[in-house]
């Protein structure tokens, strides 16, 4: 008999209501980050924040691919170490996966059986043989991961022992109904994406992969709510507090701590202490980006880094103004250089070309608009700390 109340609360209580003042004020502050921006310029930042994001989800699983080494494997420019190599087609799978989320062509629902299989597939289908296997450290023994299929052996996560391999399916469709959309109320399915975080890892589906799994599946589920956008990451935040955010996850493991702890078998108070972090540490992220994002701030940071370039004889002077075009109007016609510098057109080709060369300008085509580019040189001065330190 499996018996799927071994991880009940699946829903916090919020008696304080601290969990829906959380929300309310994640719901409010995330409504604006992508107003403030043009929508082909948000692409392109959106394209940044997905490396950033892959970068922060590896780096928790204790793998550091180098964000240089990041932006060299999406130009296809692979290191021949086979280690860093396989690194970074982890980090390109993380991201082709993150971006079919946000393109909206992963399967409707989110929170269900059919995403959370099709999330793993699609990660570990790309992700080289080398990193497609586990040890078990009982037996010795090699276990395949296969891309898109559910553990059928016990595992151990330090102290929590997961489901057993028949229970899995149980406890997953327990899951999809606990937080269902007719359930809950809008404040409670966004605290819901935070309990679902846990209580996804605790049932540990998979025999790797998991993590990553469940931090593009909340990704997926904040979006589904109006709430997460392609310029925010929760994996930042959960990376810069890795140990907070490991600990937070091992308290709710426990189980329930006497008659005023919930009526289920686990701790209504270590799962709501889980999800008050969680949606803390989005806020803080959201903040974090807001800031970033800022238009007049991000054209200053520019500027200032535009004006050196030229001081030294790396930029050609008219550069500032095309780079702020890009911002400013998302895209424009290489037509329009001559007129946006000033210079004529034989000079203002000069200035269009090295920035395109440079990656600063990028275009889909010889004869298409230009938008705005982010070279990994520049990332630090633009947005400062997206990484530690580059």
């Amino acid at each position: 008999m499996i018996s799927t109340y071994l991880f009940e609360p699946l829903v916090p209580e919020d008696a304080k209501h601290v969990l829906a003042d959380l929300a309310t004020e994640l719901v409010g502050k995330s409504s604006g980050l992508a107003g403030r921006l043009h929508p082909v310029l948000r692409t392109s930042i959106g394209d940044l924040v997905r490396s950033m994001n892959c970068y922060y989800s590896n780096l928790i699983e204790g793998h550091n691919t180098h964000p240089v080494d990041i932006d060299r494997a999406l130009s296809g420019d692979y290191s021949a170490d086979p280690g860093r190599r396989d690194l970074q087609r982890e980090a390109i799978a993380h991201i082709e996966v993150q971006r079919l989320i946000d393109r909206g062509d992963a399967p409707s629902p989110t929170l269900s059986t059919d995403f959370i299989l099709w999330v793993h597939r699609e990660f570990c289908s790309r992700l080289p043989d080398d990193l497609l296997w586990v040890d078990n450290l009982d037996t010795g023994e090699r276990l395949p991961v296969v891309p898109g299929e559910f553990r059928r052996v016990h595992v151990q996560v330090g102290r929590h022992i997961p489901p057993g391999g028949e229970q899995i399916a149980p406890f997953l469709a327990r899951l999809v109904d606990a937080y269902a959309p007719g359930r809950l109320s809008k404040i409670q399915r966004i605290t819901a994406v935070a309990a679902s975080h846990h209580r996804l890892l605790w049932v540990h589906p998979f025999l790797d992969g998991n993590g990553r799994v469940t931090r593009l599946l909340s990704h997926a589920h904040f979006r589904e709510l109006g709430v997460g956008s392609e310029l925010w990451s929760i994996s930042r935040g959960l990376a810069r507090q890795v140990d907070r955010y490991k600990a937070k996850l091992m308290g709710a493991d426990e189980p329930r701590r006497g008659d005023l702890d919930g009526r289920g078998n686990l701790t209504l108070a270590g799962l709501e202490a889980f999800c008050a972090f969680f949606l803390e540490i989005s806020l803080d992220q959201v903040a974090f980006m807001e800031g970033l994002l800022d238009l007049d701030g991000l054209l200053r940071r520019m500027e200032i880094w535009c004006e050196e370039e030229i001081r030294a004889k790396t930029l050609h002077r008219g550069s500032w103004s095309l780079l702020r075009e890009a911002v400013v109007m998302g895209e424009f016609p290489r037509g329009r250089a001559g007129s946006i510098t000033g210079y004529e057109e034989r000079q203002s080709r000069t200035v269009l070309t090295q920035l395109l060369a440079c990656g600063l300008l990028v275009s889909d085509g010889p004869r298409a608009a230009v938008r705005l580019g982010f070279p990994i040189d520049v990332v630090e001065r633009w947005f400062p700390k997206l990484y530690p330190g580059l």
